[in-house]
């Protein structure tokens, strides 16, 4: 199938920068905001001023406040908070094109239900085809033309195939799998681990540490993933390894910004104020936790930082209690 017109669902930096990547790839954009200061800056500047300041968007882009105008597109992608995927595909249903594909761009595991958005997508859209696109990539990059890979997971090859050549570019790669799970867990897990690291940096522990702390993390995401019913080389790849080294890399990362301002002595809620943008670790770490609790998969570093940002430790309880588990084989 030929994709003329996309529908972005959430208009902060990535659904922004997702706008633009399909714009440069030929595509007419409806973008949906909540927010009316974006509909009007986007509207009357042709710039996202709230999410995604100096960036001029493409004419291709038009914006609105309406999930009702997105009932044209023959291609969404969804790029909402995850904790208010539902909530926001709710809403969106009615007025969903059928057949057209649904790409689903936020990562985290939903407070209460432990779904993935997969699940969330299929408990409120049915019959809508599913696509996972996650993996490096921040939306400065992206919305600079600056070279960017990432998962395309889709269990439907064709379908996949179709997407993957639609939405490329010259700086733009997507990479095909099938793995919808290992895609999502990857995704998820990398924005608690992310915090953690940040709060290493943040104390100042130095570069071995924060290296351990990327390995030890990555163990912890394969086994929940294949706990899951993931595939260990899904999330050894772009969405999972990728996405990981990137997050807990550089303070661009609002995870890890949020990590380190805690690592300096923050409280939660110093470290929050006055951010538009939501760091979907923090959102995420209380589900993450019990979705391991509840598989029996031990992850250690994802439960510490979750106590920590739940109130229930220390920045230097936390650090004392990793630091003081039992020795063991690494591949246990």
């Amino acid at each position: 199938m030929a994709y003329r017109t996309a529908g972005v669902i959430g208009a902060g930096a990535w659904g922004t920068a997702l706008a633009l990547v399909c714009a440069r790839a030929g595509l007419d954009v409806i973008l949906q905001a909540r927010e009316p200061e974006v509909v009007e800056s986007v509207t009357n500047r042709r710039v996202n001023e709230a999410f995604l300041p100096g960036v001029v968007l493409d004419d291709r882009i038009s914006v609105t406040s309406e999930l009702g105008a997105l009932s044209v597109c023959d291609l969404v992608l969804a790029v909402p908070p995850a904790q208010f995927m539902r909530s926001t595909l709710a809403v969106y249903a009615p007025h969903h094109r059928a057949g057209a594909p649904i790409v689903l761009c936020s990562k985290g595991i939903e407070r209460g239900s432990l779904k993935l958005m997969t699940e969330v997508l299929a408990e409120t859209l049915p019959d809508a085809p599913a696509a996972v696109l996650s993996g490096p990539s921040f939306a400065a990059d992206v919305s600079r033309g600056l070279p960017t890979a990432v998962t395309l997971a889709c269990e439907d090859a064709a379908l996949g195939e179709a997407l993957m050549e639609t939405l490329s570019g010259p700086a733009f790669r997507p990479y095909l799998a099938t793995d919808l799970i290992g895609a999502e867990v990857g995704g998820a897990i990398k924005n608690v681990l992310a915090i953690a690291c940040g709060i290493s940096e943040g104390r100042g522990l130095g570069r071995s540490a924060h290296a351990a702390l990327i390995t030890r993390g990555f163990a912890e995401m394969t086994r929940l993933g294949v706990a899951l019913g993931g595939e260990p080389e899904t999330v050894a790849g772009l969405c999972g390894l990728g996405d990981l080294v990137l997050t807990c890399s550089s303070p661009q990362s609002r995870n890890m910004s949020l990590g380190l301002a805690l690592g300096q002595g923050q409280t939660i809620q110093q470290a929050l104020a006055g951010k538009r943008s939501v760091a979907e670790g923090y959102e995420s770490a209380p589900a993450v936790r019990e979705l391991a609790r509840k598989v029996g998969v031990e992850m250690p570093i994802c439960e510490a930082t979750a106590a920590l940002l739940a109130g229930e430790t220390t920045v230097d309880a936390m650090i004392e209690a990793l630091l003081s588990r039992p020795l063991k084989a690494e591949r246990e």
